[in-house]
C-alpha cells in the first residue's frame, strides 16, 4: 500500500512531457534597395521612392544640365501627385539633381571655424552673389553668440566685432554678371555707414 501511494506521488510530480513539439517560427525580410549611385531618371526617381524600380518621364540629369531650359521636370502621370523630381523647375530642380548624385550646388558646409581668420589669411566665403551673410560664432566655434556679417562684391572683407575673425568674399559667380553695374537703370542702393566706414583704408584692406 505504501508503495503504490509512493508511485503515485512520484508520478504526480514527475514533469509531463509535452505532447505537441515547439514549432519555430522564422521571419524574412525581403528589401527592395535602391541603386547606390542612381545616374538615370528611373533609377533616382526608384531612389526617392525607395524602390528597387519606379518609371518616369525623360528628364536631363545633372551631369546633362546646359541651361535654363534643361531644369523643367516631365510632370506625373495623369491621377498622381507629382513628387519633387517630378514637378521642381529652376534652381530647386537643380539642386536636387546635384544632392541625387552627391553634388552639394550651394556648398552648405559651415564656414572654417578651426582658426582664427586674419587680414593676411581670412576665412574664405564663396558667393555667387552679389552680396553674402555669414554668422561667425567666434574661435573655437560657439565662443559666442552669432554674430552676423554682411560681405559684397565692393567690401569683400569683414571682421566680427566680438572675436576679431577676418572674413573675405570670393565671387564665385559668372563673370559676365551685369546685375553687378546696375545695366538695368534701377537706382542703386547706398550701403549704410558704420563704424568701420571711419576708419583708415590701410586697417581693413591691407
Amino acid at each position: 500500500m505504501f508503495l503504490q501511494r509512493t508511485v503515485a506521488v512520484a508520478a504526480r510530480r514527475a514533469p509531463v512531457a509535452a505532447r505537441f513539439a515547439t514549432r519555430s517560427f522564422t521571419t524574412s525580410i525581403v528589401r527592395c534597395e535602391a541603386p547606390k549611385n542612381p545616374s538615370t531618371p528611373n533609377e533616382q526617381a526608384a531612389a526617392l521612392a525607395g524602390t528597387a524600380e519606379k518609371k518616369i518621364g525623360h528628364y536631363k540629369v545633372f551631369n546633362e544640365v546646359k541651361g535654363e531650359e534643361d531644369l523643367f521636370g516631365p510632370g506625373a502621370a495623369p491621377g498622381t501627385v507629382p513628387t519633387d523630381l517630378e514637378q521642381a523647375t529652376g534652381l530647386e530642380r537643380l539642386e536636387i539633381l546635384g544632392k541625387m548624385e552627391g553634388v552639394d550646388i550651394f556648398d552648405m558646409r559651415p564656414l572654417d571655424a578651426s582658426r582664427l581668420g586674419t587680414m593676411e589669411d581670412p576665412i574664405m566665403i564663396k558667393s555667387a552673389g552679389d552680396e553674402q551673410f555669414a554668422g561667425c560664432t567666434g574661435f573655437p566655434a560657439d565662443s559666442h553668440g552669432v554674430a552676423w556679417l554682411r560681405v559684397t562684391r565692393d567690401r569683400p572683407v569683414e571682421r566680427c566685432p566680438e572675436c576679431g575673425s577676418v572674413y573675405k568674399m570670393e565671387f564665385v559667380g559668372p563673370q559676365d554678371d551685369h546685375h553687378h553695374h546696375h545695366d538695368h537703370h534701377d537706382p542703386a542702393l547706398e550701403e549704410p555707414k558704420t563704424f568701420a566706414d571711419y576708419i583708415k583704408p590701410e586697417y581693413r584692406y591691407r
